[in-house]
């Protein structure tokens, strides 16, 4: 998993060049980030049904429960569920994928990196298709 963690990493680090205004618009990056915020309150407040509707149809088959969605989560990805400090970055485009980086902080100071993979759906809005995380060996100053 590390590895793959990695290799995501180095594509979105390859493509910083692309500027996302070029992929979206303004109404595009907001919503996405809403959209993650929404989120990451849902799981502050152990809401497992909300934190939920954010994510894929793939991902809600997959945990098949709010709850077991919420469980993974916590056991997985203990900076998503509970970040002591969010930085958005700006969404890339990797091939077909909108890949939202948000910087994240945990409890003790170390600093992660949060690849969102995005998914537009037929109405036009967007929902969490996965999520890639990385440590970095920096922590906050």
């Amino acid at each position: 998993m590390r590895a793959l963690a990695r290799l995501f990493l180095a594509l979105v680090l390859l493509t910083q060049g692309t500027a996302y205004c070029d992929v979206l618009g303004e109404a595009d990056a907001r919503s996405i980030r809403a959209v993650i915020e929404a989120q990451l309150a849902a799981f502050a407040a152990d809401d497992a049904q909300a934190a939920f509707a954010f994510a894929s149809e793939g991902i809600q088959q997959t945990f098949g429960t709010p709850e077991n969605f919420l469980a993974m989560v916590r056991a997985s990805y203990p900076v998503v569920y509970r970040p002591a400090t969010v930085r958005f970055l700006d969404p890339e485009q990797i091939g077909d994928e909108i890949v939202q980086a948000v910087e994240m902080a945990d409890d003790k100071d170390r600093i992660w990196l949060a690849l969102y993979r995005m998914q537009r759906q037929p109405d036009q809005s967007w929902r969490i298709s996965g999520c890639v995380l990385t440590s970095s060996s920096q922590s906050r100053s």
